[in-house]
């Protein structure tokens, strides 16, 4: 079966590691140029720019010229389908952790009984 194309939805498009670093990279809020991405990645720029118009076309980054330079700024608000699909496992790790810190817990309670055991000569 056919993999569907990088822009058509969020999930594809942000299933690139390297576009993954760029939404990290363009998490300040703040608007960047495609040279501040390349200088903080330090990935080549026809990659950076090829992985930002995959990103604006679904949505995630816009994009404003300013003069000769076009600034990029994430749209995080169109990665609330991704989180609201991650939240229907998050009960699943939740339980997950909850079970290792009981585990954790009895443990640390069964060392401090049998420290608590020793006979007095023995300890030291």
């Amino acid at each position: 079966m056919p993999r569907a194309a990088t822009t058509t939805d969020v999930f594809n498009a942000i299933a690139e590691p390297r576009r993954r670093e760029i939404v990290d990279a363009l998490l300040d809020g703040r608007a960047h140029t495609v040279g501040e991405v390349v200088d903080r990645l330090r990935i080549p720029q026809p990659s950076v720019s090829k992985h930002l118009g995959v990103l604006r076309k679904v949505g995630i980054v816009s994009v404003n010229k300013s003069g000769r330079r076009r600034l990029y700024r994430l749209n995080a608000e169109e990665l609330k389908p991704v989180h609201d699909w991650v939240q229907t496992y998050a009960r699943l790790w939740e339980h997950q952790l909850h079970r290792i810190k009981e585990r954790a817990e009895q443990a640390a309670r069964e060392r401090a009984g049998h420290k608590r055991e020793r006979p007095a000569h023995e300890e030291g």
